[in-house]
């Protein structure tokens, strides 16, 4: 499938006509207003920004998710972690990096590094997040077909973990933390867009007198809240993952967020506390829709340590999964005890440089998250799930 954008102004006329007596709007929009270029959709009227953190929704089905907290050690330490990739012009990864090769500093000061290895098989713990929204019918099968086979490859043994999480004005849990292999493939297949009321196709919703039935609807049906799922993923379902597993939350939407009650800004933040790495998949409708919002894509994918891509159509949509398959399996573990020992909770600015001229002559591109947020004395930067 190509994903183009193609005229519909003469269908769109037509159509107008024959429902001119109900007022229409835009998916996600709002009434006879088109939103101006570079606006995302608009939040609701009235929605009010003063409320509590988002969570995530547990669905009613027998959860298979793994439970191994027994072999789990959490270990106190003032190490600080980065996990960094280096890939040429051509893409392909470079594994002969040595620890002498690079320079790491820490708010421009440069930190003595005490381990450098490279991380071929680190255990994974993996969360996908589909958007279901409108804007997805269009290209949810497809997404559907490449995170099978990105599992089926990803998953390579039994520590290993992936869960499945659909969102669009809320975050579900399809399936929770688990590595068998089937239940997570069955959680992919259950995904379903889920449309607002009065939607009628082509990115139109027909507004009109609210059924009875749909009285107690929840407003934020059909809408979509990127940052909200994200922060709700990063706090309660990698709070009680292992330390010592790469985390990292595969996101396929067109980044186009509506309702969060949360910025983006805020879900990075939780993201890097809880050391999770975002890798976006870009992808949309925009024949009906705004297509994708690469922007904000890039901005939580480069701050976590991920990398955003950017497929036009069902090859490069599967050659991204792969690309980020690789990845995960191809990084370099950098441990090192920061000179700055306050634990005031404030936020340092990280950078790897290479200084081998070899390297530097190949103009590699090294993809690591962009700094963390020190510990805090005293205090905990994650609540108590209820």
């Amino acid at each position: 499938m190509i994903y183009r954008r193609y005229s519909r102004s003469f269908a769109t006329a037509v159509f107008m006509i024959f429902i001119s007596v109900a007022p229409i709007g835009s998916a996600g929009g709002q009434a006879g207003r088109t939103p101006s270029q570079g606006e995302s959709r608009p939040r609701k009227t009235g929605e009010t920004t003063q409320q509590s953190n988002p969570t995530l929704k547990h669905v009613d089905r027998n959860d298979e998710s793994n439970h191994q907290a027994d072999d789990v050690v959490r270990i106190e330490t003032d190490l600080a972690n980065v996990f960094f990739t280096a890939v040429d012009k051509n893409k392909r990864f470079i594994t002969s990096i040595r620890k002498e090769d690079i320079r790491l500093t820490e708010d421009g000061v440069s930190q003595e590094i005490f381990t450098f290895q490279r991380e071929t098989d680190r255990p994974l713990s993996l969360a996908i997040l589909v958007d279901v929204s409108a804007s997805q019918q269009l290209t949810l099968q497809d997404e559907k077909d490449a995170a099978r086979r990105f599992v089926n490859a990803v998953v390579h043994h039994a520590k290993d973990e992936v869960a499945v999480i659909s969102f669009g004005g809320e975050a579900t849990i399809e399936q929770g933390l688990t590595n068998r292999v089937a239940s997570i493939q069955q959680a992919l297949e259950r995904i379903e867009i889920v449309l607002p009321p009065g939607y009628i196709g082509g990115g139109m919703i027909i507004l009109g007198p609210t059924p009875p039935s749909a009285g107690n609807a929840d407003p934020r049906l059909g809408t979509t809240a990127i940052w909200d799922a994200i922060w709700a993923v990063s706090e309660e379902l990698f709070s009680d993952s292992g330390k010592e597993k790469r985390r990292a939350i595969i996101l396929i939407s067109d980044g186009v967020d509506t309702t969060s009650r949360l910025k983006s800004d805020e879900a990075i933040k939780r993201a890097i506390s809880a050391d999770v790495a975002v890798y976006a998949v870009g992808i949309g409708d925009d024949q009906n829709f705004e297509g994708v919002k690469k922007s904000s894509l890039r901005k939580i994918a480069e701050r976590t340590g991920g990398r955003a891509y950017f497929p036009r159509n069902s090859a490069e949509l599967q050659g991204s999964f792969s690309q980020i398959e690789q990845e995960l399996r191809s990084q370099y573990l950098v441990a090192y005890s920061p000179s700055n020992k306050n634990h005031d909770g404030s936020y340092r600015k990280l950078e790897i440089e290479l200084v081998n001229p070899e390297f530097q002559k190949q103009r590699l591109l090294l993809n690591y998250r962009q700094g963390y947020f020190a510990k805090r004395t005293n205090s905990s930067h994650l609540r108590t799930s209820q």
